[in-house]
């Protein structure tokens, strides 16, 4: 009997291994979109014009790099502390220096010192550059963040009330396993991050929580800062002879 018992248990040992090695597979597979939007990020700000980068070229994505190999080292480990902590700094990097740039392209543009070409392209960037970074506040802040979420097993809502997740709540009808089970990726956060910058509110997605309004907020008035200068700049170049009654 003992000898059976001791087989038994060295026949799981295999099974666990293999069910370990597949969540640590899992867990890469749903964080490569948020490493790939970071390292877009910083491509992004490689592309700026010398007046808006802050530092010395090759700065920003370098550091970036450094950071990126860390997290995905601390994710095959399930390292959840430094993770978490590694996350948090990156945002803050990158966050630091998409409002610096856009602080100094509003001073530019109300100076005159920046041309057309030049204001398009940093425009664009600028813009593109906000969507990411509040992907990626969405994504490591809601319910605790990726590690807290895939750890919770209820399913718990967090700040952001996804449709899924209304019709889990709403619906009496027997409903299919993957809207039951459904859990929201970095793209969901990508898409409201989206939708917030180009309509200023989120589009089919209700927000519950108070800092995610402050989120929401602050990212829709660096959008409709960027757009507002980006339109004023044309309307100048467009009518450069016009006479105001108020200037």
């Amino acid at each position: 009997m003992e000898n059976g018992v001791y087989f038994l248990k060295g026949s799981q040992q295999p099974q666990k291994h293999h069910d370990h090695h597949r969540a640590r597979i899992q867990r890469l597979k749903a964080r490569w979109p948020a490493w790939v939007a970071l390292f877009a990020s910083a491509l992004l700000y490689e592309a700026l014009p010398k007046v808006f980068y802050w530092g010395p070229r090759g700065l920003m994505i370098s550091l970036v790099t450094l950071l990126i190999i860390p997290l995905i080292i601390t994710s095959w480990s399930s390292n959840i502390r430094v993770n978490r902590v590694l996350n948090l700094t990156v945002n803050v990097l990158i966050t630091l220096y998409m409002v610096t740039s856009i602080s100094r392209l509003v001073f530019e543009v109300l100076q005159g010192h920046i041309g057309p070409s030049h204001l398009l392209v940093s425009s664009l960037v600028l813009w593109s550059t906000n969507v990411l970074v509040f992907a990626l506040w969405y994504w490591n802040l809601d319910a605790g963040g990726p590690n807290k979420r895939e750890l919770d097993d209820e399913n718990n809502i967090g700040a952001f009330l996804f449709p899924p997740m209304q019709i889990t709540l709403t619906s009496d009808v027997k409903l299919p396993s993957w809207i039951k089970n459904w859990e929201p990726s970095f793209v969901d956060y990508l898409f409201l991050a989206f939708t917030t910058s180009t309509a200023f509110s989120p589009t089919d997605t209700p927000i519950l929580t108070r800092w995610a309004k402050c989120l929401c907020m602050i990212q829709s008035v660096l959008s409709l800062l960027i757009i507002v200068l980006l339109a004023a700049r044309a309307i100048s170049i467009l009518n450069p002879n016009v006479n105001y009654f108020v200037s």
